[in-house]
């Protein structure tokens, strides 16, 4: 095997692959990628057996080939050299491949092509056509809600579901970690079935959004009972689905919060900023006491310090007095894009609604704390 290729373009496409490799190491195999040359093309395939990325780009091939390296070592090789070089990379036999650039030269030992695992592209699920803008948008307004605890493994990941609404087909995300619910949906014009919901796992959300991010064009998602891929351009990005029962959503969503908040979203966030500067892991909580067009937050700490700020409001519902966590209230609020928020509550002790007004498919949930 041997190539020439952009420095720029190969460092790209290794920054895709290189959160996906497994770094417990398991297998040693794990930690490597598979490199594959061939008619002037560049093959570069990633796998924790979990999550897959397969990328292709353009180069210079002189000779087809392939062979596995560790990920970690030619990134961080990569990475070093000037932006603007040209790297040769030459592999005779497999078992050693040399890279050149500028007057470095590396020599690093491989693993052979035959062990590593042989990733399934089977794309024969239901296929949905997205802007990869989009997508990002979906993920990047419901991710942070997703939970870390792993003894309810079906809520580290987002649902992910079709369904009809008002005779539209409409895609839903939702995160949630039983303390606060994030949903966003979106009306695709494609004809398509029902798809049952399917749990997209925590680290293929995280790893999706980094390469959704930097880039604008029309993907292909095909979903089947047990995984998910992205069709994104040059690359293929395939996922297993959690194997769990996602809780009913639409059951915890208030419909009945009478009491409506409206409110400047940069001044509340500053506020809360504000008055959450003496909250710690301890005490974190922060008050929210509603009276006729006055909002006051205020919150002490264990070492009884205190902090309180009184803002004026459009408010004329009842005077209610309810604690946050005051992290997930900020996560929130900082998600929500219009100038003017608003916050639908029901009493001192049942959960929030926050919502855009400009945007009725994004809909956030908190559940209040104890004060």
């Amino acid at each position: 095997m041997k190539f020439k290729i952009s420095r720029s373009i190969f460092f790209r496409t290794l920054s895709h692959l290189q959160g996906i490799v497994d770094k417990k190491n398991s297998l040693p195999i794990l930690a490597n990628i598979l490199i594959e040359a061939k008619q002037n093309q560049l093959v570069l395939s990633s796998t924790d057996m979990d999550i897959s990325i397969i990328e292709k780009i353009s180069c210079t091939v002189l000779e087809d080939g392939a062979t596995t390296i560790n990920s970690q070592i030619l990134y961080d090789i990569v990475r070093k050299i000037d932006d603007n070089s040209e790297i040769e990379i030459i592999s005779n036999n497999g078992k050693l491949l040399t890279l050149r650039a500028d007057g470095s030269r590396f020599s690093l030992a491989c693993l052979p092509k035959e062990d590593y695992p042989i990733i399934d592209q089977d794309n024969s699920g239901t296929n949905i056509q997205l802007s990869s803008k989009i997508l990002f948008k979906l993920i990047d307004k419901t991710k942070f809600a997703i939970s870390n605890e792993e003894t309810r493994y079906f809520l580290n990941g987002l649902y992910f579901n079709v369904n009809k609404e008002d005779d539209k087909n409409i895609i839903t995300l939702v995160g949630t970690d039983g303390h606060r619910l994030a949903k966003f949906g979106h009306e695709i014009d494609e004809n398509i079935d029902k798809i049952s919901g399917v749990i997209i796992p925590k680290k293929t959300i995280y790893e999706l959004s980094k390469l959704l991010s930097e880039i604008d064009k029309s993907i292909t998602i095909s979903i089947s009972s047990n995984k998910i891929i992205f069709f994104i351009g040059d690359i293929i990005f395939i996922s297993k689905l959690i194997d769990g029962s996602f809780p009913d959503y639409k059951r915890v969503i208030p419909n009945n919060n009478s009491n409506i908040l409206k409110i400047n979203r940069e001044i509340l966030l500053s506020a809360v900023d504000r008055v959450s500067t003496i909250a710690n892991e301890k005490s974190p909580v922060i008050k929210f006491k509603l009276l006729q067009n006055i909002l006051n937050l205020n919150t002490i700490n264990n070492e009884s310090s205190t902090a309180s700020e009184d803002l004026k409001i459009n408010y004329n519902g009842d005077e209610i007095e309810i604690g946050f966590n005051s992290k997930y209230i900020m996560d929130i609020v900082n998600n929500l894009e219009d100038e003017e928020i608003s916050i639908r509550l029901k009493d001192n002790s049942s959960p929030i609604i926050a919502l855009e007004n400009s945007n009725n498919k994004l809909t956030y949930v908190l559940m209040p704390m104890r004060v």
